[in-house]
């Protein structure tokens, strides 16, 4: 009997000038590591296409937009391992910035972690009524790493932004709408059509433009995101064989809430960490080797 082709992971369909990427790893889109390359090879493609006007990234998981990453791919990485890995994320989600071409999201269901980052990384979102953003790491033991404090802060805010992070909780797509991260929400019927609609809309306009400005917003709004990432990607890396990262994931694969770990071992842990190397404000200054007699 002959074995099952492939799955097509990021599905690619011709809408006129538009281009309808579709992720396509069921039952919720988790973001493996060869979802990220297929649809960065995607994206590549598209740039290299001049029939294509404009994109829609959505999703054929009738559950969720994607999920987040493949945790039981990440669970077992070494800081070096995670680092690589983490690398992959943001570099689907750079390659979505960096597209000359508007890149508009139509979500439904779940838009959580490595997803909402992919979300983050469009220049549009278009959400279904039953859509739920949020960045849930914390809760794992880790923080976003695919671009997530970056473009979340400079989408909503700095102040909420810290609240979506620091709690990992999720919200609905009218408060994401309010807060300024969704900018339509339509019933879930509607969703492709109005996100093929505003694309088509985007695809009327001159090309050139429409990337030069694009290009500008981006730079306007975040000219150093390139150093940036490389520190999110640094600090997220760090995180993996931390007992929080190590006891999160297992407790997220084992379906049970995560402990709540005392300070015990946290300067050991905190090595290699900014606030291991330079005092708070106010604090005691570091012995750099100096007795204090020394002149």
């Amino acid at each position: 009997m002959a074995a099952n082709p492939p799955r097509d992971l990021v599905l690619s369909e011709a809408k006129g000038s538009v281009r309808l990427l579709t992720l396509n790893n069921p039952p919720v889109n988790v973001l493996s590591g060869p979802v990220l390359e297929s649809l960065v090879d995607r994206l590549a493609a598209l740039e290299q296409d001049e029939t294509v006007r404009a994109v829609v990234l959505a999703s054929a998981a009738p559950k969720a937009f994607a999920a987040g990453a493949d945790l039981r791919e990440m669970a077992p990485l070494s800081t070096d391992e995670a680092r690589v890995h983490g690398g992959r994320g943001q570099a689907a989600t750079r390659a979505i910035e960096r597209l000359p071409l508007p890149v508009i999201a139509a979500v439904h269901g779940a838009c959580l972690g490595g997803g909402c980052e992919i979300a983050l990384a469009c220049d549009l979102i278009v959400a279904s009524e039953d859509a739920q953003f949020g960045q849930p790491e914390i809760n794992l033991g880790v923080m976003p790493g695919w671009g997530g404090t970056r473009r979340l802060p400079r989408r909503i805010g700095a102040s909420r932004a810290r609240r979506w992070i620091l709690t990992g909780e999720a919200v609905s797509a009218s408060q994401a709408h309010t807060e300024g991260l969704v900018d339509r929400v339509v019933p879930r019927s509607d969703l492709l059509a109005t996100a093929l609609l505003l694309a088509e809309q985007l695809a009327s306009k001159p090309p050139v433009a429409l990337a030069a400005a694009k290009f500008a917003l981006l730079h306007a709004t975040d000219p150093g995101i390139d150093e940036g990432l490389a520190y999110e990607l640094d600090l997220w890396a760090r995180l993996f064989g931390t007992r929080g990262q190590q006891e999160g994931m297992r407790a997220f694969l084992e379906k049970r809430p995560p402990p709540i770990l005392s300070r015990q071992g946290w300067s050991g842990e905190s090595k290699g960490f900014p606030w291991s190397e330079a005092p708070l404000a106010g604090g005691p200054k570091r012995n750099k080797g100096k007795s204090s007699g020394d002149g």
